[in-house]
């Protein structure tokens, strides 16, 4: 999805909300346990709950990989899921990447490189401690995003993130070099709810990026404050919510509940918009 797909599909459905489809083995409800492929039957009873209610999915590579291959299988059928829905869907792979460029080079090909269309991301995350060749090989593929981790939400931000020099924070020196290397027709932005206060400077810089906005939800982040900070014209918004919609239920009907938090979350996104 380019970047004009996704404000089309967002002035449409109504909402900027993508699902973190972090699915873990042990959360799930116990019932979907004798099933062969359980992430996958929760995965896919979540997509269909969700759909109506969102802009995007992000699956979480670590809650995939931490089951050898048989994750790395589940997370294959969920991609073709989401892909056989027949609709544009933005798709995340939340993976955190960054490497020296071979490296990367291989790990984009990984995500965006796949001759089967229905196994490719329309984004990544990616690290940029190691700079422009660790991010450059991921920008290669038309049509295709890095997510580059900005400022996030979580307590071990504050070692290096906030550190400060005569240029400014750490975290708003990554925003003005990365902003280098490609407009906001490729680059997205991390960054954490929890840190909603940040935005208004963050927007200074990067005023015209999509940013992703993870911690809404069960990390306490308010929707109502990154709004208020963080949105442009174009929205410029993806709010990822994960635990507080997969796990709204561990009974049978826990998909009839994700599908109330998506919606609750859908129908107060549509408000601001």
């Amino acid at each position: 999805m380019n970047k004009q797909q996704i404000i089309n599909t967002i002035e449409r459905k109504k909402t900027f909300l993508c699902v973190g489809l972090d699915s873990d083995l042990s959360k799930i409800p116990s019932h979907l346990l004798e099933h062969e492929d359980p992430i996958f039957e929760f995965n896919k009873a979540i997509i269909d709950a969700t759909l109506p209610y969102t802009l995007a999915y992000k699956p979480n590579l670590a809650f995939y990989e931490a089951n050898g291959w048989k994750g790395l299988i589940s997370l294959e059928k969920t991609v073709s899921y989401i892909r056989s829905k027949g609709e544009k869907i933005f798709l995340i792979a939340d993976a955190k990447r960054g490497d020296i460029g071979n490296t990367s080079t291989q790990y984009a090909l990984s995500f965006f490189g796949q001759k089967d269309e229905n196994q490719n991301f329309d984004a990544v995350t990616v690290a940029p401690y190691m700079g422009e060749d660790s991010v450059k090989p991921f920008l290669e593929f038309e049509d295709k995003w890095v997510i580059l981790l900005a400022l996030t939400s979580n307590k071990g931000a504050n070692d290096f993130q906030f550190m400060q020099s005569s240029e400014g924070k750490l975290f708003e020196k990554v925003l003005q070099i990365s902003k280098t290397w490609a407009d906001d027709n490729k680059m997205m932005y991390v960054v954490g709810a929890t840190q909603a206060n940040m935005l208004t400077d963050i927007r200074k810089i990067v005023p015209d990026n999509f940013l992703l906005i993870p911690g809404v939800g069960a990390q306490g982040g308010s929707l109502e404050e990154v709004v208020k900070y963080g949105m442009n014209s174009d929205c410029g918004l993806i709010v990822n919510a994960s635990r507080s919609i997969l796990y709204a239920s561990k009974e049978q009907n826990f998909a009839q509940k994700a599908a109330l938090e998506a919606e609750k979350i859908q129908k107060e996104m549509a408000k601001y918009l």
